[in-house]
């Protein structure tokens, strides 16, 4: 189906939903399970178009992985810091995350190896990984910038090395992954300011979790000593809190309640702060077997807030602002720029073509209220927080549809379904 239309709700909601596991932690449990002595069992697993390249990449390079989408279980035997395969060829289709940490994992592998992906995928930056990998004594290339990525793996020296914080914390995150299996102590400075900076405390809890200690100073610098990953037999991973920002949004728009069943104030995972934006419009939050947002029976206020921690919850956000009685601004999120689109402009775009009147800016929009938004069908540039994030209009406004709502897979495959039980 390439388009699908979204129905208002003309009641105030009442609901509670569960959403899968987190794409971030699954992303990150995955190599880190590959390289740990022994078996690993990976509960609440998500299982997407995202988490499918990562597993099988670690299949092509030889490791043991089971999927069991019915349990959401996922299995793998881990080789203590060893690729048993010597070459190969990995296509990730347009998933960065999977990118980035398969990029820096290969280097401690003995062979050749390539990494590319989709189209999009060509487009999205690599070249401050490759950089900081290289002073660390990899042989990398990545000629365009971008994959197609070329490993002759011959083991990880380690030293030291600097690497770039302002374009993706996923460098710094893969680099940090790598880092115990190096051959002598990694050293890592950050340059630039670090964005996104829970991904990187959510990259070392779960580093800790199995048994890896990471020195630190700050988000500065970072220290990992030559040490081995220990298998914890079993990890759940916590339900993700992007996806759970849909529903919460979905209170202040239509109205009423939404119960997030499997999620804590206490979540590993920094989208969990989109709760203070919602809560800042008016929302009430309040945390009782799962996190539930209740919206106010008076409007909701706009808001001034940077989310350069939590840029996935900018079209989120963006969808909930016309609804404000006051402007609503968002800055901090140049990186949004190259993730599976250019978010700040399709955003833009979008909101234009619904009638609301926005502002564009180098890191971020001002989006003002609209009383009369038009009905339109949302074109998603294959993103997936595009469609789920303006999903939400639809669940207000009359007439409004999602092109190409299969992109949801990446992430969320139930999306729709899980936004149907609302009602």
């Amino acid at each position: 189906m390439n388009h699908r239309p979204i129905a208002p709700i003309a009641h105030r909601l009442c609901a509670e939903v569960r959403v899968p596991g987190s794409k971030s932690l699954t992303n990150r449990a995955l190599p880190i399970a590959a390289l740990s002595e022994g078996a690993v069992t990976l509960e609440n697993a998500l299982f997407s178009d995202d988490s499918r390249h990562c597993a099988e990449a670690l299949r092509r390079l030889g490791f043991d992985v089971v999927l069991e989408s019915g349990s959401e279980t996922m299995r793998i035997l881990g080789l203590g810091g060893r690729i048993p395969v010597k070459a190969a060829e990995l296509n990730i289709g347009n998933a960065g995350t999977a990118a980035r940490f398969l990029t820096a994992l290969l280097t401690i592998g003995e062979g050749e190896y390539v990494l590319d992906g989709n189209d999009r995928m060509r487009e999205r930056p690599i070249a401050g990984l490759v950089s900081a990998l290289r002073q660390l004594g990899a042989d990398v290339e990545a000629p365009t910038g971008c994959p197609p990525v070329n490993v002759h793996a011959r083991g990880l020296p380690g030293g030291r090395t600097t690497v770039e914080g302002n374009v993706s914390s996923q460098y710094l995150s893969g680099l940090l992954i790598a880092a115990p299996c190096a051959r002598s102590v990694v050293e890592i400075e950050v340059a630039g300011g670090l964005g996104s900076k829970p991904y990187v405390d959510m990259t070392v809890a779960l580093m800790a979790a199995f048994g890896v200690n990471v020195e630190r100073r700050g988000y500065r610098s970072f220290r990992v000593e030559p040490q081995k990953y220990v298998s914890p037999g079993k990890h759940v991973i916590e339900s993700d809190a992007s996806a759970a920002s849909y529903f919460f949004a979905a209170a202040a728009v239509v109205g009423g309640t939404v119960k997030v069943r499997n999620l804590t104030r206490h979540s590993l995972q920094g989208d969990v702060r989109f709760l203070d934006v919602l809560a800042a419009m008016g929302c009430r939050v309040e945390e009782a077997n799962g996190l539930r947002v209740t919206s106010s029976e008076k409007a909701l206020r706009g808001v001034d807030v940077d989310l350069s921690d939590i840029p996935d919850t900018a079209q989120t956000l963006a969808a909930v602002a016309p609804f404000a009685s006051s402007p609503t601004t968002i800055r901090g999120i140049a990186s949004a720029r190259v993730k599976e689109t250019d978010r700040i402009s399709a955003m833009v775009t979008e909101l234009r073509r619904l009638g609301v009147d926005v502002e564009e800016h180098p890191d971020g929009l001002k989006v003002f209220p609209c009383s009369s938004i038009r009905s339109v069908s949302i074109k998603t540039y294959d993103d997936h927080r595009m469609a789920m994030a303006f999903a939400l209009v639809g669940l207000r406004v009359p007439g409004v549809g999602i092109e190409n709502p299969g992109c949801v897979a990446k992430t969320f495959p139930r999306y729709f379904e899980v936004l149907e039980s609302l009602r």
